[in-house]
């Protein structure tokens, strides 16, 4: 546990594990916030860098919805009508739409205007997680960069941008198949307590309840 997101709570993490467990590390998913790369580049050097899928998808949608509210912003009607509010359509996976939400996907999709185009963007990046190979994934992203530079939307292109500089880390999936599902599983609990207990007075006492609520610590008796 760490109070604060800096890369000095991840150094107290390798402090912590010590020289020798460190220098077995095989691998590490993460996200893609550059202090954490170099503490974890410098303290274990051997590891290979895996970026976690959901953090690169949680980007990916940012893009689609920056796209979404700039297009809210300058439509009239009636074509605001059909934009506004289909947030969780666009982002939500196809199978999992309901029947109207596939009708207001459809509307949007034959409309032929920049958020189509930011749809169809980010489905077919989706397919980058399904290659079990490092060259048909690579080469299938590459194309794909290249459609996102020229798309002519610009939260893909710094989406393209932000891929280009993490590949390795990405790519390094196709071998790995790790993320951080467990960690995002355990934030989900960590919120919990904090929501139940209405808040805490500092961060020692939120650690502790965390530690006893996440690690089933013995209360004391009496």
């Amino acid at each position: 546990m760490g109070k604060d997101r800096t890369a000095g709570t991840v150094e107290g993490f390798f402090d912590e594990l010590g020289e020798r467990r460190s220098q077995r590390l095989e691998a590490v998913s993460m996200d893609m916030w550059r202090p954490y790369i170099e503490v974890v580049k410098a303290r274990a050097p051997q590891a290979t860098i895996c970026f976690d899928r959901f953090h690169v998808v949680a980007h990916l949608n940012a893009a689609v919805d920056e796209v979404r509210r700039a297009m809210v912003r300058k439509l009239a009607d009636p074509m605001r009508y059909l934009v506004k509010g289909t947030r969780f359509v666009l982002l939500k996976n196809p199978w999992n739409l309901s029947p109207a939400q596939k009708q207001s996907l459809s509307a949007l999709v034959r409309s032929n205007h920049p958020l189509s185009r930011a749809w169809y963007l980010k489905e077919d990046f989706q397919r980058f997680w399904d290659y079990l190979g490092e060259w048909p994934a690579q080469r299938h992203l590459t194309k794909w960069l290249w459609w996102a530079s020229h798309s002519r939307l610009e939260p893909f292109k710094v989406f393209a941008r932000m891929l280009r500089e993490h590949l390795d880390g990405i790519l390094a999936w196709t071998k790995l198949r790790i993320t951080n599902g467990a960690l995002e599983g355990m934030n989900n609990k960590v919120k919990l307590v904090s929501h139940r207990s209405y808040g805490f007075r500092n961060d020692d006492r939120y650690i502790e309840a965390i530690y006893h609520n996440c690690g089933n610590l013995p209360l004391p008796e009496g």
